[in-house]
């Protein structure tokens, strides 16, 4: 399946992100020249799949023996975002395999919801920590991410 997602993602709005939340920026996430700093960025891309995976998918880190663990981040840079902004992230899910799961990010500044500052994706892995090794999705994680696809 391809859409404006696989074309071109600087071209979905806001809106295409079945999951989002607000974040706000802090003075020390600019840098110099009073732009948020590429570390920030990764950094919303980083809180946004941790809230979904905590608040949707009901992953406990510390408690649960299998539990996903990141295998790749990318964030691509749009335009500048800055403090005191709220960054508003949007998330879906992109692909589900057999023991991991890609999350679709977008960040938006609030000035406009139509074209994103940032674009990204966030890959996880699902494993066994007592083993360390990759296990498949459990069932009931598998069919929160299905709703979000």
């Amino acid at each position: 399946m391809t859409g404006p997602a696989e074309d071109d993602p600087r071209k979905v709005p806001l809106a295409a992100y079945p999951y989002r939340f607000k974040i706000p920026t802090r003075f020390g996430d600019n840098d110099m020249l009073g732009h948020a700093n590429n570390v920030a960025y990764s950094r919303y891309i980083e809180t946004v799949v941790s809230y979904f995976q905590i608040c949707e998918a009901g992953v406990d880190w510390a408690a649960d023996r299998i539990a996903p663990v990141a295998v790749e981040a990318l964030c691509r840079f749009h335009r500048s975002l800055s403090f005191p902004e709220v960054v508003h992230a949007g998330l879906r899910v992109g692909r589900i395999g057999n023991s991991s799961i890609t999350f679709q990010i977008g960040l938006f500044g609030e000035s406009d919801p139509e074209v994103p500052a940032a674009t990204g994706h966030f890959i996880q892995a699902f494993s066994d920590r007592a083993a360390a090794k990759s296990v498949a999705i459990p069932a009931d994680k598998r069919a929160v991410y299905e709703r979000f696809l």
